[in-house]
């Protein structure tokens, strides 16, 4: 069988790898997952108990959960090394420093907005303190990340790799918690620029949008997810 991602929307940290598997070529299925109505069930913790996605359920049928464990499964079969390098290189180092740094730090520091955002009973004090520790905790995180930028035309390198597509879709959390003003970080800005145009990139937010983008074929379609939950739960 192909693997099946599940991806979320609206604006999930999974679209990047949607952009990832779509560069990597090799067949693949999609399962859309809505994170505000799909995920806190008993049935989709069947799949996953954190009820989170990215979810993979890979060509043996077993499935796998979080970003950086899909990353790995992806790289391992990425061959003709279209979205990562040599495990033995300089490069290959620097992409899983930064994709470390990214998944771990950079993502962690919205989580105070998130939950300001999500609480289920408003408490305006409570809120407004997690939106201020959120937002220092944003810029200190833009502020390192700056800094690592160096002035190459992608992460690592010239060309897009797991690095980029890790960072993308969590990137854009930034502008729509208003955490920072983008100008303060011109290196990253133009980085996030570029990746974007990339047209694996431009697939992937078409898909995310719900539309059906032209791409390179090695997508097979959508499976719903009732039936990957009654095929492929615990």
């Amino acid at each position: 069988m192909e693997p099946i991602l599940l991806y979320g929307f609206p604006a999930g940290s999974s679209m990047g790898l949607v952009a990832a598997f779509e560069r990597l070529g090799l067949p693949y299925r999609l399962c859309r997952v809505d994170m505000l109505a799909d995920m806190k069930n008993e049935a989709y913790a069947s799949i996953n108990g954190r009820q989170e996605t990215p979810v993979l359920i890979t060509d043996e049928g077993k499935v796998l959960t979080e970003t950086m464990a899909i990353a790995a499964w992806l790289e391992a079969r990425d061959t003709n090394r279209r979205i990562s390098f040599d495990p033995r290189t300089q490069e290959a180092d620097r992409m899983h420093q930064l994709m470390a740094s990214v998944n771990t730090g950079f993502t962690a520091a919205f989580m105070p907005l998130w939950a300001a955002l999500e609480m289920t009973s408003p408490d305006p004090v409570l809120q407004a303190t997690l939106r201020d520790f959120g937002r220092k905790a944003v810029a200190e995180r833009h502020d390192r990340l700056e800094a690592m930028i160096n002035g190459t035309d992608f992460l690592v390198g010239d060309r897009l790799t797991l690095a980029d597509t890790t960072l993308i879709g969590v990137a854009r959390w930034a502008e729509f918690h208003q955490a920072i003003e983008g100008a303060d970080y011109p290196r990253l800005a133009a980085l996030r620029e570029r990746i974007q145009a990339d047209p694996v990139v431009q697939y992937a937010l078409a898909v995310e949008d719900g539309r059906k983008p032209v791409g390179s074929g090695a997508c097979l379609g959508h499976v719903p997810l009732a039936e990957v939950i009654e095929r492929f739960a615990a």
